[in-house]
């Protein structure tokens, strides 16, 4: 099949930049001497999550519990659970997914701690769980060095759970000092760190090197978008997901119209103009979006374009574009190469 046969609006993938992104960041990651564990929260298809490990990924971290079960269910077998799981329905599912693969997870709190206990014992097989620590992001996470040390205390003497280290979102200098003193705190009660672990594509080529990590979370990098090239971690020829849409009406006096909105593109900005730049034509913007039809200007005039002309669009946030599609194109030059489900996408339970 050829990129001209799909229908629009279409998520494509591009397998050179892909593959590229992919083998520059897990040699920087070989170069350090950390581990890479990828978050696929970006793209939810249990393929790429393959893909990602046999490019040398440890493993992948996951957001959220039915997201971990879609990768399990799609043969991959060594999953970070980067999330507070409470509730004895999600314990239990928890506890049948720690049956089946190589699980970890996190807690934040002596209550999560108990309910994960639960869920290991009910598999009958050890829990790894990091403590996940809040380093300035302000949305979860024990706040002090000294209280991430304690909890840590409290896993290693719960049965069925081992203390596996700690966690963060983002990297930082400040997570850097913060874990320093937290591992300072537990060599003072015997209590081994056997991993810190930090994430974050922005920033990623400076973070990873931080002194005291040994694990890195990165999401974006496999595609990179608009936000990720802005940032400065990419540039837009390293962007590998787009999106094709059709022009549908150029009846505006200043603009055209195409065939994608905000659930095409997400209505995410994170500080740029518009919803996306075209790929070929980076000064043409998406500078509005409808749920279902985006308005082109080029330098705020209206683009050199005709009723079913195809474009294809580079996104600001690629991960809510997973999320929002339920197929993905891979293709090479002009060739679809591969059709991927988003085996994960609406996996927020």
């Amino acid at each position: 099949m050829k990129i001209d046969e799909l229908d629009t609006p279409a998520l494509l993938i591009d397998l050179d930049r892909l593959e590229a992104n992919l083998l520059r960041w897990q040699r920087h990651c070989d170069q350090l001497g950390i581990r890479n564990r990828p978050h696929v929260k970006t793209h939810k298809i249990p393929e790429l999550a393959r893909l990602q490990i046999a490019h040398g990924a440890a493993g992948v971290t996951c957001q959220k519990l039915g997201e971990a079960e879609a990768m399990a269910d799609g043969g991959v077998d060594d999953i970070l659970l980067a999330y507070n799981i409470i509730g004895e329905q999600k314990l239990e599912r928890l506890a049948a997914l720690h049956r089946r693969i190589n699980l970890q997870t996190v807690a934040d709190s002596a209550e999560v701690a108990l309910g994960l206990q639960r869920a290991a014992l009910a598999a009958g097989k050890p829990l790894k769980v990091m403590v996940e620590c809040d380093t300035g992001m302000n949305r979860v996470g024990v706040p002090t060095p000294e209280g991430a040390a304690e909890l840590a205390r409290l896993i290693r003497s719960l049965d069925g759970l081992e203390f596996s280290g700690f966690c963060t979102y983002p990297a930082s200098f400040e997570a850097a000092a913060f874990f320093a003193k937290a591992r300072e705190v537990c060599r003072h009660s015997d209590v081994t760190v056997p991993a810190i672990s930090m994430g974050g594509t922005p920033g990623m080529w400076q973070h990873a090197a931080l002194p005291g990590i040994t694990e890195y979370r990165v999401g974006t990098y496999l595609y990179n978008d608009r936000i990720i090239a802005a940032h400065g971690d990419a540039s837009l020829a390293d962007c590998a997901a787009t999106l094709l849409v059709s022009v549908v009406s150029c009846t505006g006096a200043s603009w055209v119209t195409i065939d994608g909105g905000t659930k095409t593109f997400s209505s995410d900005q994170y500080g740029q103009t518009g919803f996306g730049i075209l790929l070929d034509d980076p000064d043409t913007v998406v500078v509005r979006c409808s749920e279902e039809h985006g308005v082109l200007q080029r330098c705020g005039e209206k683009p050199s374009l005709q009723v079913g002309d195809r474009v294809r669009v580079i996104p600001n946030h690629a991960c809510i574009v997973s999320n929002l599609h339920d197929t993905a194109y891979a293709v090479r030059g002009d060739d679809v190469v591969a059709i991927w489900k988003i085996t994960a996408r609406g996996k927020i339970q």
